[in-house]
């Protein structure tokens, strides 16, 4: 598995779909649909969503990576 970091590129908004597809191997958009029908469901998913985007940790580049 792959470290859960939010990657530089294919972000759409925060990049925490694109860390979780990386993570559980699967395509970001899958995530995404996941994440837009479970905000149909009762329950704190967009509240997991940005405390997500808080802790996760941004994916190192080339150039800041020493």
């Amino acid at each position: 598995m792959a470290a859960l970091v939010r990657p530089r590129d294919g972000r759409m908004i925060g990049g925490v779909c694109a860390a979780l597809a990386r993570r559980f191997s699967t395509s970001a958009t899958t995530m995404r649909v996941i994440f837009v029908v479970s905000c149909l469901l009762p329950g704190p998913q967009f509240l997991i969503y940005l405390a997500l985007w808080a802790l996760l940790p941004s994916e190192k580049t080339a150039s800041t990576a020493w």
